[in-house]
């Protein structure tokens, strides 16, 4: 039995494709090999699926292949290694349902009249006429969401200093500097104090690990019961064992929480936010469903609207984020799709290519949200966060939040695309970002 086929471009070469115009490098990828191919690194195989019967089995064979944390380890950091994606096994299992109690439920239902809330508040801060970037815009809600929703701070000091030190570690990772230099030269990874570039990125990580681990400790202190943030939840948590979380437990579990925000959160609502300004029709279409609700709409009424869902729903297709899934290690000799894979080969689900296949999807470049409404996906057909043991812990309120945010912008405030061409996409890390940010104006009210 045959390995699956193997890439033939330059890892160098391939490498430099992936980041510069990823959407269209796997596009002809997909096009010349198919929906399972094997790009070497160095030594390692690492084989990429974007055929749902595939991706069942990878799901399905969790024996022969593990979802371990050695891919999600960063061996450049001193603090934060006790996360949700840096633990395995029954800790990752036992520790996954107590973070996941914030995401849904009641607890997500309530928080919805605060989501349009925060929203109106910092998009009326945008300056009529003025351009303005709609991811900077949308990071803002989402992080101010996010602090909120994990550690129960809205306002003061101590908000603004969290969101402060979130803030300036998103921008530094994101930036040219960060993207050219650390990532790309290991002499750039050393640690060599605070003001070389390594060294203020783990200054940057210990001052947001040393502030989650005092409120922690804070917290336990105080005998207020009424809080139903994340923190409020984890302090009076147990271990698999039936031992309470120590506080650096409980510091490093809160972090993800909300320097996720930057990710697909964040990337999400932007490309909605583009789509939907792009389009007319849609953008048409969705104010008539959005204002047959009457004024002052109950957000429960909100995330509940078909077409609404749609549109969320297709823009987290066509853009992706995260292109893929969380990599898998396979451990023993295990078949998938016919090809026989070894021990030491790295699994990913292609997401992005999986949304990309004509026999689900047809014309799948097009933006039609009508095809979320014409057929029902299965979840290895439509996966935008992933699948399995790792998917997103937050999946469910990504959604609800992206629903509401992306309701109370359109139907309260006016705003245009400063751009006529297709935004042009970029790749970080996992996910695909729209490289100028999408650059809009506010014309005022509605």
């Amino acid at each position: 039995m045959m390995p699956p086929p193997e890439v033939k471009t330059p890892t160098w070469l391939l490498n430099q494709q992936l980041k510069n115009n990823p959407l269209g490098c796997m596009d002809a990828i997909y096009k010349r090999y198919g929906d399972i191919v094997t790009v070497m690194s160095g030594s390692t195989p690492i084989v990429h699926v974007s055929n749902p019967l595939g991706i069942k089995q990878i799901f399905n064979n969790t024996k022969e292949i593990t979802d371990s944390s050695i891919f999600f380890r960063d061996p450049t950091l001193t603090v934060g290694q006790q996360g949700i994606l840096e633990v395995d096994g029954l800790v990752h299992k036992h520790r996954r349902p107590l973070l996941m109690r914030t995401y849904h439920g009641e607890r997500m239902n309530a928080s919805g009249q605060n989501i349009c809330e925060i929203t109106k508040k910092i998009i009326t801060q945008q300056a009529i006429g003025k351009t303005f970037t709609a991811h900077e815009l949308v990071l803002k809600i989402i992080l101010q969401i996010a602090i909120e929703m994990v550690i129960g701070l809205r306002e003061g000091e101590r908000y603004e200093k969290i969101k402060h030190l979130f803030t300036s570690l998103i921008k530094y990772e994101g930036s040219l500097l960060y993207d050219l230099i650390v990532k790309e030269f290991s002499f750039a990874q050393l640690d060599l104090g605070r003001w070389s570039p390594q060294g203020y990125r783990n200054y940057l990580y210990k001052q947001i690990f040393q502030f989650l681990f005092d409120e922690v400790k804070e917290r336990r202190k105080q005998t207020d019961f009424s809080h139903t943030d994340m923190l409020s939840e984890l302090i009076f948590a147990c271990d698999e064992t039936g031992k309470s979380l120590s506080n650096e437990e409980v510091r490093d579990l809160l972090f993800l929480p909300i320097f996720a925000s930057r990710d697909g959160a964040a990337y999400s609502l932007t490309w909605c936010l583009y789509w939907v300004h792009r389009l007319k029709d849609v953008r048409d279409r969705l104010l008539e469903e959005i204002e047959g609700l009457g004024k002052n709409p109950d957000p429960i009424n909100i995330v509940a609207l078909p077409y609404l869902t749609a549109v969320c729903n297709e823009s987290l297709r066509i853009r992706s984020s995260p292109m893929f899934m969380l990599p898998r290690l396979v451990e023993s000799p295990v078949e998938i799709m016919d090809y026989e894979l070894i021990p030491g080969t790295v699994l990913i689900g292609n997401i992005y290519l999986t949304h990309q296949r004509e026999d689900l999807y047809p014309e799948p470049k097009k933006f039609k949200p009508e095809r979320f409404l014409e057929k029902r996906f299965s979840p290895y057909e439509f996966l935008p966060f992933g699948g399995g043991a790792r998917n997103c812990i937050a999946a469910p309120f990504a959604t609800f939040q992206m629903k509401l945010v992306l309701a109370t912008i359109l139907s309260n405030y006016k705003l245009e695309l400063v751009n006529k061409q297709p935004e042009r996409q970029k790749r970080f890390d996992n996910q695909c970002h729209p490289r100028g940010g999408v650059k809009m104006v506010m014309h005022g009210q509605r």
